[in-house]
């Protein structure tokens, strides 16, 4: 895997999952990583969360503050395999890879 040339062009991301519940009917948590600084967001989430809520978050949360990233790296989430999120990231122009099972190190 190649070392990022520029701050928020490459990263990955994961959920953190089976926590209590929150005020707000949170349990989860969406870790965004910059590769290169490794500057990271924590965003809060249901885990039933639907796919377009994830993709409004991405964009108020990650696009409007650093730009659309050239690549994103995640596990094989079905989210992050879907169809929708794959077309979005192909007019957005993100290439998506996925890393291995065994091999989460990948992904940050």
């Amino acid at each position: 895997m190649e070392v990022p040339e520029w701050k928020w062009d490459s990263i990955a991301m994961d959920f953190v999952v089976g926590l209590p519940k929150s005020a707000n009917n949170c349990d989860s948590i969406w870790v965004l990583v910059d590769r290169l600084t490794k500057c990271a967001h924590f965003l809060p989430v249901n885990i039933k969360c639907s796919l377009e809520k994830l993709t409004q978050l991405y964009v108020k949360e990650i696009v409007r503050l650093h730009g659309v990233p050239s690549s994103i790296i995640s596990d094989r989430d079905p989210r992050f395999t879907s169809q929708f999120w794959q077309s979005l990231h192909q007019a957005l122009g993100t290439k998506l890879r996925l890393s291995s099972a065994y091999h989460p190190q990948t992904d940050g």
